[in-house]
């Protein structure tokens, strides 16, 4: 029986499973790799730690299956998007990546809009308003502030292309993720004319492939490093979340899912390509035929992982708890929904949906001396529901509530916060009208920007 590699880097490892001809996923593996955060609102990885977790996780599955090498059919990644790897003549980035989280190129994404008489002229050119954390305003950043950098640079490539690269050599960039930097869904092509009107460099971007085509094989040097054959067919991939829309089943047209990871989205499938609105994106999908509407919250995941490392830090060192997630999944059940009146707005590291802000900071209303820890985990809980549930609201489909399995990412419970969504969604509760009274007045959403006016004035 044939087998099929699949990875999935994301934004705090790498996870590879493999899958038989039936489907059936018959190993997996997890290895994880840092994020650093060198200036206020900066985000970076480095790209042989994508590979290094490649590597182990590869190795790790096979061991596990107990396969021949032989018996691995094709390898696929799925991959983080909106990553910029400036890559060298001798095959070596420049730098380190500057990943999705990143939002140093807030300036010069207003400033490429500005020059197509504003956000809406734009949009309607190029299928939506840019933000301070997409492709063409970081390669604009670098070209600007490091130009010895772009300079040297022979192309760009992003997480996905970085993988494909190690694995066979190939410098190419999938459909998929290149329509997080700059790409005509309509012509399948890059967005050649704003390209060079902003002052980029053609020459600089990668050829384009589809998901589904095969780049290459597997270069000797890879097959040796992850204990597989050279050869081994690697084919296109995609981006993470039209990877997750396409493992949700979500694949017809106004189909929908909800993904939570590090980050959540809503995402719809569409033949069209309508202009995104109010943080809503559309992209192309991994089927070269259809769009995905996609609506994102930057910190879905990471604002637990925030809770737990800030109040939970004896919990997490004490050896009698194997799972403080699990821990804290008993815990916030003993908290009435609504959290006693306690509101949190879970925009950790900016926003893209549906207030699209990079600098909009999260906030917690309504704290009192009566509260405890447990509150504010409820609170955290229900501000990541009640923003999917406002991402909902403005995306242009009816969603269907299916979440994979596979998107458990760093969070353990995924049933318990799919549940959430989905109670919070019929029950109404309360607090999710008087906050988005609030924020919509400006009360609180305004109050956060007179604190976080760039990256100089943020602290982390």
């Amino acid at each position: 029986m044939g087998y099929l590699l699949a990875h999935d880097a994301g934004t705090g490892g790498n996870k590879a499973v493999l899958v038989d001809a039936t489907g059936r996923a018959c190993a997996t593996a997890f290895a994880p790799y840092p994020v650093h955060y060198p200036r206020a609102d900066w985000a970076e990885q480095n790209p042989e730690d994508w590979w290094a977790a490649v590597v182990s996780t590869t190795r790790q599955v096979m061991e596990q299956a107990g396969i021949s090498p032989a018996d691995v059919l094709a390898v696929a990644h799925t991959t983080q998007l909106l990553g910029i790897v400036p890559m060298g003549p001798d095959g070596r980035p420049l730098r380190p990546a500057i990943i999705w989280l990143d939002a140093r190129a807030t300036r010069q994404a207003r400033r490429i809009m500005k020059k197509f008489l504003g956000a809406a002229v734009f949009a309607a050119i190029a299928g939506t308003p840019l933000s301070g954390k997409d492709g063409m305003p970081k390669l604009l950043w670098l070209k600007e502030n490091e130009p010895d950098v772009y300079d040297k640079m022979s192309c760009f490539l992003d997480v996905n292309g970085y993988l494909v690269y190690r694995a066979t050599g190939e410098r190419v960039m999938e459909w998929s993720c290149a329509s997080a930097v700059g790409f005509d869904q309509k012509k399948k092509d890059w967005l050649r004319g704003v390209i060079s009107y902003i002052g980029l460099d053609m020459g600089k971007f990668p050829p384009l492939v589809r998901s589904t085509d095969q780049v290459g094989g597997l270069t000797p040097e890879a097959a040796r490093e992850c204990g597989l054959l050279a050869g081994t067919p690697v084919f296109g991939g995609g981006g993470d979340a039209q990877g997750a829309a396409a493992g949700s089943g979500a694949v017809g047209e106004g189909e929908g899912h909800i993904y939570l990871g590090t980050s959540g989205w809503v995402g719809v499938v569409t033949s069209k390509s309508p202009t995104g609105r109010h943080g809503v994106v559309s992209m192309q999908s991994v089927d070269p035929e259809k769009a995905l509407l996609f609506a994102e919250m930057e910190t879905a995941g990471a604002c637990l992982k925030w809770i737990a490392d800030e109040f939970y830090q004896a919990e997490q060192a004490d050896p009698a708890i194997p799972n403080v997630y699990a821990l804290m999944d008993e815990k916030v059940q003993t908290i009435p929904a609504g959290s006693d009146f306690l509101l949190c707005t879970p925009w950790m590291f900016g926003e893209r949906a549906p207030i699209a802000d990079t600098w909009v900071r999260g906030t917690f209303f309504n704290l009192s001396s009566d509260h405890t820890r447990e509150h504010m985990l409820r609170a955290v809980y229900e501000g990541v529901a009640f923003n999917l549930r406002w991402i909902m609201e403005i995306v242009d489909n009816a969603l269907m509530l299916a979440i994979p399995g596979a998107m458990a990412g760093s969070v353990d419970s995924v049933r318990f916060w799919t549940t959430m969504a989905l109670s919070l969604v019929v029950a109404g509760v309360a607090a999710y009208p008087v906050n988005r009274w609030l924020i919509a007045r400006g009360m609180g959403h305004a109050v956060v920007h007179s604190s976080h006016r760039g990256p100089a004035d943020v602290q982390r």
